[in-house]
């Protein structure tokens, strides 16, 4: 058999990218979409995102959050992947409501791995929905778990203002977050279970500096008092979102009836509801649940079923990891990098 030209093979990598494009670019998901066209994906994945939640188990909550930050802006097209160019400077992770997303360099390497094994067929948007399903899953000890639908193209624009828009405030009120949520397609209810992901994970002071003047009935004062000082230390300190993953030191000293309640691992459960009913949540919109008839409803039932929360929890991932691919009229590819799109 003749070995092809380098200048041939150039021409069937570009062939297979297109074809690989058009058949994604058909709109259709379905789950075991790269069996034929690059089989054992999911497990490449899934070995890195294991390899990393062993080495920093924080790496989980960054990738579920990334999950909904990006499948909420522009659909779930790895927009927020995209780094700040001199073309493109305001790109959607330098939005400040995307203030400390993290977990880029795992999808870097992740990507990596991948390209190495199949190039130009697996697009990043699709490796960011594996790398979230099975952070969660890993994160609950395979509680929480879903089949992941794939098929997609990576978006080609990325742009701050679009975040800020469609991505809820942690300083919303009931009414703007159930407003938010319903542009989306979301219910009330599924807006609660997705809630939920504050279980585990950080947040900066600055998203809920208000917290820290807010008045008994909204927040515990021991807990207040906790917040205040972790803030005190920098001037934008991160403070773990669950009080159960908080310093033992600073619990002794600030909420010490809360000690026998601490955890060794953070843990992606139903703790955050029963946080919420006792005032120990630390965003404005946490608290806002119990404002609402409806929602409040739901916070007590995954309260009161862990169970039913870890199974509703992963039907809500998958509703959000199925929003409209690309807006309408725009174009997707299969990046190479991330980070980047192909023409950079």
């Amino acid at each position: 058999m003749m070995r092809p030209t380098a200048a041939a093979a150039a021409v069937v990598a570009v062939v297979l990218a297109v074809a690989v494009a058009a058949e994604a670019s058909s709109g259709e998901l379905k789950v075991g979409y790269y069996d034929k066209s690059c089989p054992g994906v999911e497990n490449v994945v899934k070995w890195h995102v294991a390899k990393a939640l062993k080495a920093n188990r924080k790496t989980g909550a960054a990738l579920v959050r990334l999950i909904f930050h990006d499948c909420f802006v522009r659909g779930c097209d790895a927009s927020v992947l995209l780094d700040p160019t001199p073309e493109n400077p305001h790109t959607e992770k330098t939005a400040p409501i995307n203030i400390g997303l993290t977990a880029f360099d795992l999808l870097d390497e992740i990507k990596s791995a991948v390209e190495d094994r199949c190039p130009g067929t697996v697009s990043c948007a699709d490796i960011l929905i594996y790398a979230a399903r099975d952070a969660g899953s890993l994160m609950s000890n395979g509680n929480v778990h879903f089949d992941a639908p794939a098929g997609r193209l990576d978006g080609m624009h990325s742009h701050a203002a679009d975040a800020q828009r469609d991505l809820p405030d942690s300083t919303f009120t009931i009414g703007e977050l159930i407003q938010n949520f319903r542009r989306k397609n979301f219910t009330i209810e599924e807006m609660v279970i997705l809630s939920g992901a504050h279980a585990i994970g950080v947040g900066h002071c600055s998203s809920f500096r208000a917290r820290l003047t807010a008045p008994k009935e909204q927040i515990l004062p021991a807990y207040r008092s906790l917040l205040a000082g972790k803030c005190g230390a920098g001037p934008d300190p991160i403070v773990t979102n669950n009080i159960r993953d908080e310093d033992p030191k600073a619990i002794a000293a600030t909420v010490p009836s809360f000690l026998p309640r601490l955890r060794k691992i953070e843990f992606l459960d139903n703790s955050y509801y029963h946080n919420n009913l006792a005032r120990i949540v630390t965003f404005n919109s946490d608290w806002q649940l119990l404002t609402e008839k409806e929602a409040r409803g739901h916070v007590h039932e995954y309260a009161d079923n862990g169970t039913l929360w870890d199974e509703d929890f992963s039907e809500s991932l998958l509703k959000l990891s199925n929003l409209p691919l690309l807006p309408p009229g725009s174009k997707g590819e299969i990046r190479k990098k991330c980070r980047y799109v192909n023409h950079y």
